[in-house]
């Protein structure tokens, strides 16, 4: 593995070595969209931009579906547990109606 840079997102200072990320990139590497963005806006590459979305919102909706159905789960099982019981019958019991 080879270090190629670095990158501060506080003071936002990127120390690049120029030469061979354009070697890695010749020889294949791929670079993921948000290195890609950093090495455009530094000049190492002349390509355009990608975009990078983030999917806040899908996360969201995701996070609230599993809850609803935790609620409905948990409120099967307290009506499962609660099976109806018949009287025992004792063992003289005639089905039929007859004298026992």
């Amino acid at each position: 593995m080879e270090i190629l840079g670095s990158y501060n997102p506080h003071s936002k200072e990127a120390v690049l070595q120029s030469d061979r990320i354009k070697y890695w990139i010749e020889k294949g590497a791929f670079v993921s969209d948000t290195a890609h963005n950093l090495l455009v806006k530094n000049g190492v590459i002349s390509e355009k931009k990608r975009v990078v979305k983030l999917p806040k919102k899908a996360v969201v909706a995701e996070t609230e579906a599993p809850k609803e159905e935790a609620t409905k789960t948990e409120e099967a099982p307290a009506e499962a547990v609660a099976p109806k019981v018949e009287p025992a019958r004792s063992a003289t019991h005639n089905v039929a109606g007859g004298a026992e």
